[in-house]
């Protein structure tokens, strides 16, 4: 957490606010443990652009660099026409957006993200080291069968999270995922049919789509938007951190540990 639709909405969001060209550049006194690598001073570059893959954001420069941002539990890239003087900002950049002065600020209470000040050999080994995106066109019922075929012994859910395989998902949304494909999340890879990874990619689309609608989901003590706000993609939800499950509306949800992940699902809807 935050997952592809979380960092998907912050990405939307700061795009509104490109070119940001940076002026000043303040750290915390923490800053250190989050700041991987520096290929670069962002001093005096725009940003010009920013993409993502699965969960990891990517501001481009117009001097062919680039701030790889991987927001751990509870990173955030917050935007404001004020300085940021929110609690665990670690990095704060003060620039001209717009013709207007503008302020974009990490904030990690957690501090398991990580920025990296990247060159093009950089970026391209951490975009190589991530798999195929969710709502990438080659993320497809075939690559799902194939992916999967790979850990015939891993059950599904755990399959699901290999960020090497599927980039974006997290737990909640891989607990979602099986949900909507109606498979149990302990079902072992080597058992899942060419059919089912159809159901899977469907499955997916279900989850993604509205949740980025909603602008992401927030648990406690955890997710905000680029402009501080929470989404309200809970109300999507069907059996994580459910009761009742919200496809058949009748069975208890059932909790398990898989993985060392805590994860939910539906013994009457998934088999």
């Amino acid at each position: 957490m935050p997952e592809l639709p979380e960092v998907e909405t912050i990405k939307n969001q700061l795009s509104l606010h490109l070119p940001f060209h940076i002026q000043k550049m303040e750290t915390s006194s923490v800053v250190a443990s989050i700041l991987k690598q520096r290929k670069f001073s962002p001093l005096k570059v725009r940003l010009i652009s920013v993409q993502r893959k699965g969960k990891l954001l990517c501001f481009c420069t117009d001097h062919q660099h680039y701030i790889l941002s991987h927001l751990g539990m509870s990173g955030a890239w917050i935007i404001s026409n004020k300085k940021i003087t929110k609690k665990h900002t670690h990095l704060q950049f003060e620039g001209i957006s717009n013709g207007k002065k503008m302020y974009l600020g990490y904030v990690d209470p957690r501090r398991f993200g990580n920025i990296y000040f990247a060159d093009q050999k950089l970026k391209d080994k951490k975009f190589n080291e991530l798999g195929v995106d969710l709502v990438s066109k080659e993320y497809t019922a075939e690559y799902i069968y194939q992916s999967l075929k790979k850990y015939p012994n891993r059950a599904l859910k755990v399959c699901l999270l290999d960020q090497s395989l599927f980039a974006g998902v997290g737990n909640y949304i891989a607990s979602e995922i099986c949900a909507h494909a109606r498979l149990r999340p302990t079902k072992k890879c080597s058992t899942i049919t060419k059919k089912q990874s159809g159901l899977i990619q469907m499955a997916t689309l279900k989850v993604i789509e509205p949740t980025i609608q909603s602008g992401g989901t927030a648990f406690s003590g955890g997710y905000q938007d680029a402009n501080g706000q929470k989404g309200e993609g809970l109300s999507h939800l069907v059996v994580f951190y459910q009761k009742i499950c919200q496809l058949c509306k009748v069975s208890p949800v059932k909790k398990i540990i898989l993985g060392q992940r805590g994860t939910y699902y539906c013994p009457n809807c998934q088999r």
